[in-house]
């Protein structure tokens, strides 16, 4: 069934490397960049990641979409004890990183993952321009907003947009 939504999309950032707070104690995390881009494997992980949340944006994509957005992002695949446990990815240009997606499988929350894989994508973001942003709105996980501010991203900006959302 379809309803319809208020959705409040806040764009946060960070421009101070020393600003960025790492979370207390980091889990044993890897992180592998995706050298060779695979549209299958961008999708699977936009879709397993993003079904919680009404990620739909890219449901319609075809495999030449996928690939000319990997052109463009950085994709960083992250494990758990060789178990893969989500993903993010980074789009650089004009000084400004935006982490384009970010998320774990749903079998890893609550684990204390979330802080130090953010920190890692903010760290790598610094790398690549002078500020680092992120979108989120009150469909992302539960902990995402306070996450995002932990790490010290602050709000620029805030959208709030209807949406019609099946169930």
């Amino acid at each position: 069934m379809a309803r319809r939504i208020e959705v409040i999309r806040r764009i946060l950032e960070i421009s101070d490397p020393s600003a960025l707070v790492p979370p207390s104690k980091p889990p044993r995390v890897a992180f592998e960049l995706i050298e060779v881009h695979d549209p299958k494997l961008n999708r699977e992980l936009y879709e397993t990641v993003g079904a919680p949340y009404y990620w739909t944006d890219r449901l319609g994509w075809s495999d030449s979409d996928w690939e000319r957005w990997e052109a463009r992002v950085e994709t960083r695949i992250i494990s758990v004890e060789g178990e893969r446990a989500g993903y993010f990815e980074l789009e650089a240009g004009g000084g400004r990183v935006t982490i384009a997606y970010f998320g774990l499988f749903e079998r890893f929350h609550g684990l204390g993952i979330g802080g130090h894989v953010l920190t890692t994508a903010i760290r790598r973001g610094f790398e690549l321009g002078s500020t680092v942003q992120v979108s989120t709105n009150n469909l992302d996980g539960e902990y995402a907003l306070a996450n995002y501010e932990a790490r010290g991203m602050r709000e620029r900006q805030r959208f709030t947009e209807r949406r019609i959302i099946d169930d």
